[in-house]
């Protein structure tokens, strides 16, 4: 009995599979299942099936890279890729090289996808858009300098506003390095501000060749830019990710460089106008100053000087006794106003000193009744020892010399004896 091991049968099967040439480049169309797209490796994993069936499918990033739309759940697609088994799981499953939509272009499909994006995010908003200068002094163009698009925006800016300068910034406008050197150009004049406007764009060709100008970086780098942007890629009929990003789209590169300058023609005809125009205004003003410098000649006192400054003379002396009667006038009410106010500052004097006397005697009289002098007349004397007024028996001690005030006089005495009602008798 041979006994394989699980390891060797899934090895025969895959020799199996892969021995079979009808298995190497096979085309299967179905729907996508199960999609992951790993954005580590870069690698996409899905299944591919229909009404009955399901396989496994692997899409490596050598080939994933190259797939112009991004694949969804739900989408039909037509593949090419080989049959084989993978030995670890023991599974056979499809290993894809390419991937189209099934019934519509992948390179329309993916400008529809990155189109709805964007147009998701805001970046086609007019509230976005950038108004274009009036009268640029330097142009940028970023397009092929091989191409007959250059040739077209330079008789063009010639003809039209040769006061202007371009600046060309040769790039590839097709093919994968095409979208990076857009870029940079982009980035240069933005950064530098060397240009008042840029032109970006080339001349017509298919869907493949204006692919370049629906790059998503790009699309990014436009609506970033600090200068505006006029988008010119291909013929009319022809639009592009960069013309719904950019300030202004352009049908043709020729007709972006009429919208990026104004028409020196139109301008000198437009200021010859003008000119003729302030001509006229000088004319008819200067007119009407002449004959409102006639009118003024006509008067009486152009004709006469001497009549004008006789008048004014007589005014100026109306004036001067107007003033001096006023002066007269304000000095004489001032004047009375003093003497009312003099009166009544009398009046108000001799009222207070009156009232002040009145109180002052009042006061004297009061002073004059409690006054001791007037009690020694009444046959009264007060008593004072060392100057000081004693008003009892216990402020003295036999032996002390005190003072008898009287009415006419003063008496010097001696004490001998202090008598009291306690002690009925003398100390």
């Amino acid at each position: 009995m041979n006994v394989l091991t699980v390891t060797q049968l899934n090895r025969y099967m895959k020799a199996l599979v892969d021995s079979d040439e009808r298995l190497h480049s096979i085309y299967l169309k179905g729907e996508i299942s199960n999609f992951t797209n790993h954005y580590k490796s870069g690698h996409f994993y899905f299944s591919l099936k229909d009404e009955n069936s399901l396989i496994r499918a692997v899409m490596f990033r050598s080939y994933s890279s190259k797939v112009r739309f991004e694949p969804e759940n739900g989408m039909k697609v037509v593949i090419k890729g080989s049959v084989s088994v993978f030995e670890r799981d023991g599974q056979y499953q499809l290993y894809v090289y390419e991937m189209q939509p099934d019934g519509v272009g992948a390179l329309h499909l993916a400008y529809e996808q990155l189109k709805s994006k964007l147009h998701s995010q805001g970046l086609f908003e007019q509230q976005y858009k950038r108004p274009l200068p009036r009268y640029p002094q330097s142009i940028g163009v970023i397009t092929s300098p091989t191409g007959a698009a250059v040739r077209d925006i330079e008789n063009i800016l010639a003809r039209r506003y040769p006061l202007a300068k371009m600046i060309l910034y040769p790039v590839l406008v097709q093919g994968e390095e095409a979208p990076a050197q857009l870029i940079k150009a982009l980035r240069y004049f933005g950064r530098t501000r060397s240009v008042d406007v840029i032109i970006i764009g080339r001349g017509g060709g298919s869907i493949e060749e204006l692919w370049a100008f629906n790059n998503e970086q790009l699309a990014y780098e436009i609506f970033r830019c600090t200068v505006p942007v006029i988008s010119a890629v291909g013929h009319e009929t022809d639009f592009t990710i960069a013309d719904f990003v950019a300030d202004v789209r352009a049908p043709t590169p020729s007709a972006a460089a009429e919208l990026a300058v104004p028409d020196i023609h139109q301008l000198m005809q437009r200021l010859d106008q003008l000119s003729d125009r302030m001509e006229q205004l000088v004319q008819k003003r200067l007119g009407e100053y002449k004959e409102k410098l006639k009118s003024l000649g006509q008067r009486e006192c152009m004709k006469s000087p001497g009549y004008l400054l006789e008048r004014k003379e007589q005014l100026l002396l109306g004036l001067e006794r107007d003033l001096f009667k006023g002066v007269r006038s304000a000095l004489e009410n001032n004047q009375k106003h003093l003497s009312s106010v003099q009166r009544e500052l009398q009046y108000t004097f001799t009222n207070q000193f009156q009232h002040k006397e009145q109180r002052f005697l009042h006061g004297v009289a009061k002073l004059d009744v409690l006054s001791p002098l007037k009690v020694l007349t009444r046959g009264y004397g007060m008593v004072q020892k060392d100057r000081q007024i004693i008003s009892s028996v216990e402020d003295v001690s036999p032996g002390d010399t005190i003072e008898i005030l009287l009415r006419d006089g003063a008496l010097d005495c001696r004490v001998e004896q202090v008598v009291t009602p306690e002690n009925g008798g003398a100390q």
